[in-house]
């Protein structure tokens, strides 16, 4: 089969298109005919090594498909972990969740992983009250256009968009922002302070890091929380306790596989998400479709933020 593996950590031309084996699911795994791979930011970070979890090599990336059941014909979306950038992957059965007629592959991969991570950050991480104002850093990402129309849903009071070009500030209105502003760190604080009416902010989803999470933090009110899901400017963060206990201000963290040691906080979450874009309730953002072997050229045009939505790889391209 058609794969991108890893034989060596680096930059984006060590993703590289060779002939490997078909996979052979263990037991408890499934084997699935790709059609739809996708990216997500952290798929930039394990090609350098530098994600939370160690990656060994040789690899093939690749942490979710969409595709077919080879024992049944299914349609399903799975979270496979690795091995995604390929014509066909495995995948644990308790990780792999049948698509509904209602819902395509691309929007069902969108809903996977991103769709996940904006419902956990909302009522696991930020444990969001009724009426509370939220503020979305880069919402026109995969992510962030997902959590921009769930924050209403979910009991969000006014909700703040942040993107780097007018056109993007443009997509998260139409999407259901209150208010979109610059996401330069430089004024950040005071963008953020006047978009919310000159009050304070409740809740901050934050994935820059660096100088952009100082000013998020320096936005929240008083019990107000902000969530880090993500690390894209590979700037980390210091904060002293003192300056905690002084602001009454909380500081949270997500991973996704986090998750996986609650399996029902995947299955709850995944149909909910799956019944809201059947409705019609959910605008599923879908960005570009690379073929296989532009996988490099696909991350580098996410880490560089040139894209909106969900990026897909065809592997049959």
């Amino acid at each position: 089969m058609r794969a991108i593996q890893l034989q060596e950590f680096g930059g984006p031309e060590v993703l590289r298109l060779v002939e490997l084996p078909r996979p052979v699911p263990a037991a408890g795994e499934l084997l699935i005919e790709v059609s739809r791979a996708g990216l997500n930011f952290a798929d930039t970070h394990q090609r350098t090594n530098g994600y939370v979890a160690k990656a060994e090599l040789p690899l093939v990336p690749g942490i979710e498909v969409a595709g077919r059941r080879l024992d049944t014909g299914e349609r399903v979306v799975a979270i496979c972990g690795s091995g995604g950038y390929a014509e066909y992957a495995t995948a644990a059965a308790d990780r792999t969740f049948p698509i509904p007629d209602a819902v395509d592959d691309a929007t069902a991969l969108a809903l996977l992983i991103q769709g996940l991570t904006s419902w956990h950050l909302y009522t696991t991480s930020a444990r969001l009250q009724p009426g509370e104002s939220v503020v979305i850093v880069s919402a026109a990402g995969g992510v962030g256009t997902l959590a921009t129309q769930l924050g209403r849903a979910l009991g969000a009071g006014r909700v703040i968009a942040t993107a780097s070009t007018a056109e993007k500030r443009a997509l998260t209105l139409e999407l259901g922002a209150d208010a979109a502003v610059d996401g330069d760190a430089e004024g950040l604080t005071e963008r953020l302070l006047e978009a919310n009416d000159g009050k304070p902010v409740d809740v901050v989803l934050e994935l820059a890091g660096g100088a952009v999470f100082d000013a998020c933090f320096d936005a929240l009110a008083p019990f107000g929380r902000i969530v880090v899901h993500g690390i894209s400017s590979r700037e980390q963060n210091e904060l002293r306790t003192g300056k905690l206990l002084k602001t009454s201000r909380t500081v949270a963290g997500f991973w996704f596989n986090h998750l996986f040691g609650r399996p029902e906080l995947l299955h709850a979450a995944i149909t909910d998400l799956f019944a809201r874009a059947g409705r019609g309730e959910l605008r599923v953002v879908v960005g570009a479709t690379y073929p296989l072997a532009e996988a490099g050229q696909a991350q580098v045009d996410l880490a560089s933020r040139r894209t909106t939505g969900k990026l897909l790889l065809d592997p049959r391209a």
